[in-house]
């Protein structure tokens, strides 16, 4: 890579955004003398209360190292090996992670549904339902519906889609996931509590996201449904989740959550990412693929255009043969957004 290259601003992922100050902070103190293992620390004792407190209802939670981790053994505390999960076509779970839900269900099988802006519609899924050959034992048994909150493309569920989705489920006997690993930018996005985004709409399970927006590797999962913590704190154990220095994680989880930094820190990614999307659309020749909701922004442009960004080094991930993706991070700023309208604005108009 080049010396223009390095010093370019980086929209890749989220994932490339360093420790926040305050969890690195609380690392640190974590790292003061012996304790405890595996979660019989004083940190990993206060995650339920404190957790519990901000969804307002009892919870228990799981740190786990990943995002894949929380999904697919949410997914495996709610689903049968022959059982099935619906998602949505462009859902992580069912495109970016391996077939982690797959292995970890023991088989259990996903099916995808379409959806206007990368989000399930009730209608389609009730639709889907009515179609379900229940009881013939030639077909996986639906067990499980997992939206994504905010979704791939960075759009948003309303309280109400996801109460309907839910109550759809709960009709039909099944849970409902969700994955969170954008949680916090869609709670500051919709401005309400992490409750009614939650088990007031419905939710069974949430794979709750912290790494991408300021944490160290430290995810974790929320159960609202106290019936999946049992069998899910098997699961844990066996897949390699239990941590022995579980202190660790829990204190980045209550760093991240304390006086609101993780909406914080969400609300700056999501207002930089606003900012780039409304620039970029003002530009000839490109198109927003899906509403600037959180802190994702995707474009349409030529191909010529996206080769010649290539080249100048910005960094970004491709996601088809004219589209592109942005995201902005917790500490992305709106000067580097500007330097990339005025590097995309370049590669268009450029003969």
């Amino acid at each position: 890579m080049n010396e223009a290259a390095r010093t370019l601003p980086n929209f890749r992922s989220d994932n490339v955004a360093p420790i926040s100050p305050e969890i690195l902070q609380a690392i640190a103190e974590a790292n003061r003398g012996p304790a405890a293992s595996y979660g019989d620390d004083d940190c990993s004792k206060l995650l339920n209360r404190r957790f519990s407190t901000l969804f307002e209802t009892e919870v228990t939670v799981f740190p786990v190292a990943t995002g894949t981790a929380a999904n697919a053994l949410s997914l495996a505390a709610c689903a049968r090996p022959y059982g099935a999960i619906y998602c949505h076509e462009e859902a992580h779970i069912h495109t970016a992670e391996g077939g982690a839900t797959e292995a970890f269900t023991g088989g259990a099988k996903l099916l995808t549904l379409p959806g206007r802006h990368f989000r399930i519609e009730p209608a389609i899924l009730r639709e889907a339902l009515a179609r379900t050959a229940w009881g013939v034992r030639n077909r996986s048994q639906p067990d499980a519906v997992s939206i994504t909150q905010a979704s791939e493309f960075g759009t948003i569920y309303s309280l109400a889609d996801i109460a309907e989705i839910s109550a759809i489920a709960r009709d039909k006997n099944l849970s409902v996931h969700m994955d969170g690993a954008r949680f916090a930018n869609a709670l500051a996005r919709l401005g309400c509590s992490p409750a009614d985004m939650t088990w007031r709409a419905g939710v069974d399970i949430l794979s709750f996201g912290a790494t991408k927006n300021g944490a160290m590797s430290s995810d974790a999962i929320v159960v609202f449904d106290q019936d999946l913590v049992e069998p899910l704190s098997y699961r844990l154990r066996r897949a390699g989740q239990t941590w022995s220095k579980m202190r660790y994680a829990s204190a980045q989880l209550l760093a991240y959550v304390e006086d609101g930094l993780y909406l914080r820190l969400a609300a700056k990614a999501n207002a930089v990412a606003a900012h780039l999307g409304a620039g970029l659309a003002a530009l000839p020749d490109v198109r927003l693929d899906a509403p600037v909701e959180a802190n994702l922004v995707f474009i349409n442009l030529p191909a010529l255009a996206i080769t010649r960004l290539a080249a100048s080094g910005l960094q970004f991930a491709r996601r088809g043969q004219e589209v592109i993706r942005f995201v902005a991070r917790f500490d992305s700023t709106e000067q580097e957004a500007d330097e990339v309208i005025a590097l995309v604005e370049r590669a268009i108009t450029t003969t």
